[in-house]
């Protein structure tokens, strides 16, 4: 049965700063490489078919890295469709300092409420609505051909495919952290079912 493996980018400089980064173009941490060199031991012996990444160097260089720690080379498809959630004003500010301007309580909306955005940026709501085309109209379509597809994306993209998949509710979701450079491996049917997922 074919694999679907998501992942969420290695730690990022302004991940390590406590920024709000969004579509903001900022490179992995020196953790954060290492971190997605782990992610490609894990992932050593796995078949993998095609690769998905966002339009982000950050994820692209996470993908990079694991496929050379893989020892593998896979055709690579990338689209903005995967990009992070756009922060809008929040985009390069420091989250603490963002909760004492705008207070906690507001920052905690923007950050976890399913449906209502930070000024000029995205819910993940919004995020889902450009994601989850997506991978029902390219990924999906390789997974009914039976190959194994690794998503190196982020983690508010990898959220909304993961709420799909999982069935999961609006109040469900807020709750779900996905870590960084940790594959997430589901199982699937051909017709994209879920038989068994695993983190690794």
């Amino acid at each position: 049965m074919p694999k679907l493996i998501l992942v969420r980018h290695g730690q990022s400089i302004w991940n390590l700063e406590n920024r709000f980064t969004g579509w903001v173009d900022v490179p992995l941490t020196e953790q954060g490489q290492k971190e997605a060199r782990a992610c490609g031991q894990k992932l050593k012996g796995v078949d993998i078919q095609v690769a998905y990444t966002s339009a982000l160097t950050r994820a692209q260089n996470t993908l990079a890295l694991i496929l050379e720690e893989m020892g593998t080379t896979v055709p690579v498809i990338r689209d903005q469709a995967l990009n992070e959630r756009h922060y809008g004003d929040l985009q390069g500010l420091n989250k603490e300092e963002t909760a004492e301007r705008f207070g906690a309580d507001q920052v905690k909306i923007w950050r976890r409420s399913y449906d209502i955005p930070p000024p000029n940026g995205e819910a993940l709501k919004n995020t889902a609505e450009r994601t989850i085309p997506f991978f029902e109209r390219c990924i999906l379509g390789d997974i009914k051909q039976g190959k194994n597809v690794l998503v190196v994306a982020h983690g508010n993209s990898n959220r909304s495919i993961v709420m799909m998949l999982d069935n999961l509710s609006k109040e469900e979701v807020l709750e779900l952290n996905l870590d960084t450079g940790v594959p997430l491996v589901y199982e699937l049917t051909p017709a994209g079912e879920v038989l068994g997922k695993e983190i690794l």
